[in-house]
């Protein structure tokens, strides 16, 4: 009778597994070529570049050791429900989890003009990079801001007083229309201040010479940059 329970016990255990493997079949969809001997490896590398031990990862995401060395061993993925969590452990996103490998980028050798700024429709979070970059947050994937061609509508005027620039810009502050967020960029600098509705659409910088960028991003029609000579100083 004993033995009869085991391998019942057994058999619903594999058929758990395959139902399991079907699922994250089903949701990865065009992911098919998931390479699970990769997906392993970079799992064992994260896990190691943390500290944990298996145990430990397997309290964080409540499943057994015995999964997480099946996944390091490549023989088989985690289950759907476990990758946003096992992501959030390791640091790391989950799209790069699915290639095996986290292809990062070349050094950052601190071209500022390509600054590229980034917003989380989500949120609201504001982000920003000075080079190639995957920017994720919310759990999507963030595209970087393109600047408009067209010429900004909003008059801008700057004013400097006792060190300081005072950046104006003619606009409405509604919840569904405001300036989010000016930035002065210059040379090894990139000075970022958040705006929200109700407040005053203006900013104060400190003076850092002449020359740079200015860049105003308008929730509605998006961001728009502009020389920061264009806006001459009373």
């Amino acid at each position: 009778m004993e033995e009869d329970r085991q391998a019942s016990k057994q058999n619903l255990e594999m058929k758990a597994d395959m139902e399991k493997d079907r699922k994250t079949d089903e949701w990865l969809g065009d992911e098919k070529e998931v390479d699970s001997t990769k997906v392993g490896q970079l799992i064992l590398q994260l896990r190691n570049e943390k500290g944990m031990t298996q145990q430990q990862l397997a309290d964080r995401l409540h499943i057994s050791n015995k999964a997480v060395s099946k996944w390091e061993c490549g023989m088989g993925c985690p289950d759907t429900s476990l990758w946003p969590g096992l992501a959030s452990v390791l640091g790391v996103d989950m799209q790069k989890m699915l290639q095996g490998g986290l292809d990062p980028n070349g050094p950052d050798i601190g071209k500022i003009q390509n600054i590229r700024f980034y917003v989380c429709s989500s949120c609201g979070n504001i982000l920003v990079s000075t080079g190639q970059a995957s920017v994720s947050c919310c759990g999507r994937k963030l595209q970087p801001l393109v600047c408009s061609s067209e010429k900004s509508a909003h008059e801008i005027t700057v004013k400097e007083t006792d060190g300081e620039y005072y950046i104006a810009i003619q606009h409405e502050m509604r919840k569904d229309h405001y300036i989010s967020f000016v930035a002065y960029v210059k040379n090894d600098r990139i000075l970022l201040v958040r705006l929200y509705p109700e407040q005053d659409a203006a900013v104060r910088v400190p003076v850092m010479g002449k020359g740079g960028d200015l860049y105003v991003y308008c929730t509605k029609h998006g961001l728009q940059k502009a020389a920061f000579s264009c806006y001459k100083p009373a």
